[in-house]
């Protein structure tokens, strides 16, 4: 995991020569783990290129902590509850698209790094990589450059190699799915909740269960992350 401390004494950047204090980039982290969003501040706050304006736990506080401080830069966590990292993402990325993304996470798999580039985050790196590729990640992003870990970046560029061919065929799955099944998947890929989405559309949590299990099915996919990079594909968020 990204650690604050290092058992040396952190620089802090330069003055510039003009005397004058350069504005410090503002972030917002977004991660479920009190220890994570306190080490993260500490790390870049001790930098001093970097203020954090706020932590939050969940998706929905991202989408509402973003509208309302407009950070620069959002570090954001892909597995949270109440709205996951995924359809935060795509939210802001409508909502305040000049707020830069990076995500920050564990999941190392082709499925979830593509889900999140899909969805708007312009950088991909994982909670084990050392203090300075963060850095560099948070830099790159902030230049409105594409950044990915290099321990994962491989996997997106076999994936790109291999799979060209494949994605007109996983995007008419979209047309064998009903308007119900439709709107479940939209309200999945949103990061609801199954009862969330049964009060959603008045039916029973056992139904909305029903539908997912039809979805995961018809679309031969195995868990929420799928089925919301699935969505995102075929632009059923925005229907």
């Amino acid at each position: 995991m990204l650690e604050a401390g290092s058992g040396r004494t952190s620089k802090s950047a330069p003055a510039p020569a003009d005397g004058l204090a350069k504005p410090k980039h503002r972030i917002l982290i977004v991660d479920d783990h009190t220890i994570m969003r306190d080490g993260l501040r500490a790390l870049l706050e001790a930098d001093g290129r970097f203020e954090v304006v706020e932590t939050v736990e969940n998706g929905r506080e991202a989408v509402r902590a973003t509208l309302a401080l407009q950070p620069d830069l959002v570090l954001m966590d892909l597995a949270m509850p109440q709205m996951d990292g995924l359809a935060a993402i795509q939210q802001l990325s409508r909502r305040s698209p000049q707020t830069r993304i990076l995500a920050l996470t564990m999941h190392k798999t082709e499925e979830h790094i593509r889900a999140a580039l899909q969805a708007g985050a312009r950088g991909y790196i994982l909670k084990d990589s050392p203090r300075g590729e963060l850095f560099m990640a948070i830099e790159n992003v902030l230049n409105d450059k594409i950044f990915i870990s290099p321990a994962v970046a491989g996997r997106i560029v076999s994936a790109y190699l291999d799979g060209d061919g494949k994605q007109p065929a996983v995007r008419s799955l979209s047309d064998s799915l009903t308007a119900r099944e439709k709107q479940v998947l939209k309200l999945i890929a949103e990061g609801r909740r199954n009862r969330d989405i049964a009060e959603y559309l008045f039916v029973s949590v056992k139904t909305v269960e029903k539908h997912r299990a039809n979805l995961m099915g018809k679309l031969n996919l195995h868990n929420t992350a799928a089925l919301t990079t699935f969505a995102i594909q075929n632009t059923i968020l925005t229907e």
